[in-house]
């Protein structure tokens, strides 16, 4: 196996390749590979990427930094490189289905696709769906990550995020790695608090929805809005 790309012959190089024939030709461990940039001793940048994906892309797009700073052969610039791309990606993704159906939003199908998105996460993840006056989603997307009462969860940045996105109402949702979304004290203070901010700037908070991996919660349907 050769240790270095530049070993390779110039025409099976992946970046050679990619400008002469396109990247659909590579494949994604080649992909991955011109991500990477390099590899590490005695494994070149493509057979570094082809060991990354060995779960497939799913798994490796579901890795957070810790962990792909902990793979042999990887570090803070390589990891860096991976998650940028993947979320790219994730924003393309949510920008075409945005902009081919702006969808009613709907607590229920809100709650069924957190609990599988956030499945894998161990970590609270706090985020917003902004809705515009005919209760339509504009935007949809992951806030901040740590837990509400010890993440820096900005009232002002949540108000700007929503005015950027010229939104009349927001929906909060965040996780319960712990199993159960039951809400705790600190969500209904926290809930109650931005409620009463976003009011004074001519916003409405729709919902707080909290989800597990097997259920969720809607703080309206409980009384709590």
């Amino acid at each position: 196996m050769y240790e270095v790309i530049a070993d390779l012959p110039y025409d099976d190089r992946p970046r050679e390749r990619l400008f002469k024939h396109g990247a659909i030709t590579l494949s994604d461990a080649e992909l991955t590979a011109i991500l990477l940039g390099s590899g590490t001793t005695g494994k070149n940048a493509i057979a570094l990427g082809r060991e990354l994906l060995l779960g497939g892309r799913n798994e490796l797009a579901r890795r957070d930094a810790k962990q792909l700073i902990a793979a042999r052969g990887m570090g803070p610039a390589k990891a860096a490189r991976l998650l940028a791309a993947f979320e790219l990606a994730r924003r393309l993704a949510e920008q075409h289905e945005q902009e081919t159906e702006k969808p009613l939003f709907d607590t229920d199908a809100l709650g069924r696709s957190l609990m599988l998105r956030f499945a894998p996460y161990q970590q609270e993840r706090v985020g917003g769906v902004f809705l515009d006056g005919r209760n339509r989603v504009l935007h949809q997307r992951v806030i901040f990550a740590g837990t509400i009462d010890h993440a820096l969860v900005s009232t002002r940045e949540i108000i700007r995020l929503a005015l950027n996105e010229n939104a009349v109402s927001i929906v909060l949702y965040h996780n319960h790695p712990s199993g159960d979304p039951t809400p705790s004290a600190n969500d209904v203070l926290f809930t109650t608090r931005l409620r009463e901010s976003l009011q004074l700037c001519d916003l409405s908070l729709v919902d707080h929805v909290i989800v597990s991996t097997t259920r969720y919660v809607s703080m309206r349907d409980r009384g709590y809005l």
